[in-house]
């Protein structure tokens, strides 16, 4: 069997890329595509070929559901069977942007793009490149994070790269990811709302502008959203979560990444170490990035101080989850 070409990183802003990338999306072939969020790996959302192919890409369980990715309210709305008022004034608020919103699925849309689900997650990113990419193509495309199941989620092109160099991939490198955290996603199939996911949205913010309270479980296993299995987002080298006193930081640090050699046959120390600031913003934006360099700093353990119990305000929900996710130990 003649071998594919490899994965390619070009500059998503170019005419002549974009065109190529909506030919792959109309030939069942995927498309790394940049948002404000993390990078996805994108194919229509429509083409069940191509949907497996992401699966099989990712290395991902067949029932975890996708996020369909949209360029307009009218076009989210095509893919559901149902839109509450509570979805209209989520998306006139919210989008372009970070929210993800749970909704029953309209039966034309293949169950597979929602790991056979009878809901569906759906929302329009704030990337100039991705609405573009959309629009261009005229139709939704499925984009989970683009990475293998489980590990860090990829901020810039170079990390899509690196988890796929292999596989016949187009990326669209949009630079660096603005949020760098996964879009919140909210569940509005029951009376209440149910943040199954935080992000960037807070339940807070969901709460006034709907008018009503949230439930926010923090699910702990595989529900109706991506991104909830009790461990993922997780460098390859082993991780924890410490004190600042293990971790050697200095108490000024909120948040403190050091990778650490502990093997008795290299020399002990610290080759890697970040403070973050104490701006939840900031740290988002940078974490995913900050990890990735520390997974391959070639330490033997990635040691992670969060933030104190003074940072546990609502804007840290998102950072708190990701953190302990990736030092879960199953």
């Amino acid at each position: 069997m003649e071998a594919l070409p490899g994965a390619v990183v070009q500059s998503g802003t170019e005419r002549a890329v974009l065109a190529d990338a909506v030919i792959r999306l109309r030939t069942s072939r995927l498309v790394g595509m940049p948002t404000e969020t993390v990078y996805g790996l994108a194919a229509s959302t429509f083409d069940p070929k191509a949907i497996g192919r992401i699966y099989a890409a990712k290395e991902r369980p067949a029932d975890n559901p996708l996020i369909a990715h949209v360029s307009s309210i009218e076009m989210a709305r095509s893919l559901c069977r149902s839109w509450p008022d509570a979805a209209s004034v989520l998306a006139e608020a919210c989008w372009p942007g970070p929210l993800a919103m749970v909704l029953d699925r309209e039966r034309s849309v293949p169950a597979m793009a929602a790991g056979g689900r009878d809901s569906i997650a759906v929302r329009m990113p704030a990337h100039p490149v991705a609405l573009r990419l959309i629009e261009s193509f005229g139709g939704p495309v499925s984009a989970p994070s683009a990475n293998r199941s489980g590990s860090i989620s990829p901020t810039e092109a170079r990390h899509v790269l690196a988890d796929f160099v292999d596989e016949d991939l187009l990326i669209l490198d949009g630079g660096p990811c603005r949020i760098g955290l996964e879009s919140t996603v909210v569940d509005l199939r029951s009376e209440r709302p149910v943040i199954l996911r935080p992000g960037a949205v807070t339940a807070d913010r969901i709460a006034r502008l709907l008018g009503c309270p949230v439930e926010s479980p923090f699910v702990e296993t595989q529900a109706d959203a991506p991104g909830t299995a009790s461990k993922h987002y997780a460098p390859t080298t082993p991780t924890r979560l410490c004190t600042l006193e293990e971790a050697g930081g200095p108490e000024t640090a909120v948040i403190t990444i050091a990778a650490a050699v502990t093997e008795r046959k290299s020399p002990a120390g610290i080759r890697f170490r970040v403070d973050l600031p104490a701006d939840p913003d900031l740290v988002g934006a940078l974490l995913y990035s900050t990890l990735h360099a520390a997974d391959l700093s070639g330490a033997s353990r990635i040691d992670i101080v969060s933030p104190p119990s003074s940072h546990e305000a609502e804007a840290w929900n998102a950072i708190l989850d990701r953190l302990h996710r990736a030092a879960a130990t199953d």
